[in-house]
């Protein structure tokens, strides 16, 4: 099931992104099984994660981020050159409260 954000969700997101450093990065071989295993790890424990997405091809990177997003069940949040902010809110414990909608 998709996550859907508000605008002032998204923006909240933004700023609790900007001082995280990327924690996955998409090589020349794209979306592996255990890339997303990763990424679905690193959100629960994270929620909020940065991408690093390696290519020239812009629509290869955003077909990449679009796929990592969908698999992962996260929300993407920003994408800015070759870096993607993914959200997916924990299912045990719930770090990042939301503003409402």
């Amino acid at each position: 099931m998709p996550i859907v954000l508000t605008a002032a969700q998204t923006r909240f997101l933004r700023g609790q992104a900007h001082e995280l450093k990327a924690l996955l990065q998409v090589g020349g071989k794209g979306i592996s099984a255990a890339l997303v295993a990763e990424a679905q790890g690193a959100l629960e424990h994270h929620e909020l994660i940065k991408v690093k997405v390696a290519g020239e091809d812009r629509q290869a990177r955003d077909a990449m981020i679009a796929e990592l997003a969908q698999r992962t069940d996260a929300a993407l949040v920003q994408r800015i050159g070759h870096t993607a902010i993914l959200y997916r809110p924990s299912t045990d414990h719930r770090r990042i409260v939301l503003p409402r909608p």
